[in-house]
């Protein structure tokens, strides 16, 4: 069997290394003694009510009381909005749809989200970089030079792990630049955190612009798999295209939908402020470790950090069953890790484990 699998399975995905989820790299999650801050989580589990009377029939492919909502909270028309499994589903089917396997590319700019590069890679696509600044900002005369060489150019703004977002002046020429010959796609996974700095109400202004949201992190809702692809009507023709038949299950819909309610966006910005508070004061307390130097900006769900003893802290904490990320392995993230914002008590106790192990080094000296 294995000589068969060898033989049929695709050349391009032989050497491709899966993208490596917070799940991947810790199983589980479920266990009331390990308290898990390295997936950019929402801390906060809500309830919801499920009508299990149409489960029996497939589902509407775009459900409305799903479209119309999202679309009046993100500002712009039902016929510039797609709902997908994740915004990980819009990554995949805008490759799919706007690249030629083998002929084409998309333009990345590291240090940022994996699973644009995964997903190119699984569908045979070219992967082209234009590596971050110093400061994260966008290397403009880099991105430049691939016009005419990209079909795709995915910005991730607020970025993870950055936690930056891109500047307006520099989002606004680089749409321009490419304005005849790629699309630019701003993800805004995190833009509750930051959200003076949307891009969706912008599209009548660039008809190349495409824009990718989530209920995975403000909404609390990582479980559900709903995202959501913001473009002009002609990008979201297309991709319904190649979309799946029944994207959106019947459960999905029906949590999205209260997700998307006036209490339920009333409480989505309460837990959203309730963490902008916690980034604050985390950030505080983070400061006073010894040779910590915080990295990037606070723009989402997340703290990015550098300390020399990065591995031996990882490794105690995981020790200590609390988890955060470990971001070294990224361009000009040396010894960083990322810490998703949890509760007030889980804040407390990574603090407190952070403080024992420098406490430990220090008396080991």
């Amino acid at each position: 069997m294995s000589n068969l699998i060898d033989r049929l399975v695709c050349e391009n995905l032989k050497a491709l290394k899966p993208y490596e989820s917070a799940r991947r790299i810790f199983a589980g999650g479920d266990s009331d003694s390990e308290t898990w801050l390295n997936a950019n989580e929402s801390p906060f589990s809500n309830d919801f009510d499920i009508n299990t009377a149409h489960f029996n029939r497939y589902p509407d492919c775009q459900p409305p009381s799903v479209l119309l909502p999202y679309a009046q909270y993100a500002g712009v028309q039902a016929e510039q909005l797609l709902i997908s499994r994740g915004a990980d589903e819009g990554i995949e089917l805008l490759i799919r749809t706007f690249c030629t396997p083998s002929r084409d590319n998309i333009l990345i700019c590291p240090p940022t989200y994996g699973m644009y590069a995964i997903s190119a890679e699984t569908c045979n696509v070219g992967i082209e970089k234009a590596p971050l600044n110093a400061d994260f900002s966008l290397d403009l005369p880099a991105i430049f030079s691939y016009r005419g060489k990209v079909n795709l150019v995915f910005i991730c703004s607020p970025n993870n792990p950055t936690g930056t977002s891109i500047g307006k002046q520099q989002l606004t020429q680089v749409l321009a630049h490419f304005s005849d010959s790629a699309l630019v796609v701003v993800d805004e996974a995190y833009i509750e955190f930051d959200a003076n700095n949307t891009w969706a109400t912008e599209l009548a202004n660039y008809p190349n612009l495409v824009v990718l949201r989530t209920l995975s992190k403000a909404f609390a809702l990582a479980g559900l798999r709903c995202g959501f692809t913001i473009a002009n009507s002609e990008v979201i023709q297309s991709i319904m295209k190649v979309i799946a038949p029944y994207p959106v299950p019947e459960p999905v819909a029906q949590i999205a939908a209260q997700a998307l309610s006036s209490n339920g966006l009333k409480q989505m910005s309460e837990q959203v402020e309730y963490l902008q508070q916690q980034k604050q004061w985390m950030k505080r307390q983070l400061s006073q470790f010894p040779e910590l130097q915080l990295v990037g900006d606070d723009k989402a769900n997340f703290i990015l950090f550098r300390h020399p003893q990065k591995q031996p802290l990882m490794d105690y904490l995981v020790a200590n069953a609390v988890l955060i990320r470990d971001q070294s392995k990224q361009i000009n993230l040396d010894n960083c890790l990322r810490i998703t914002l949890g509760t007030q008590q889980q804040n407390e106790k990574l603090l407190a484990l952070m403080a024992s192990f420098f406490t430990q080094q220090e008396k080991s000296a």
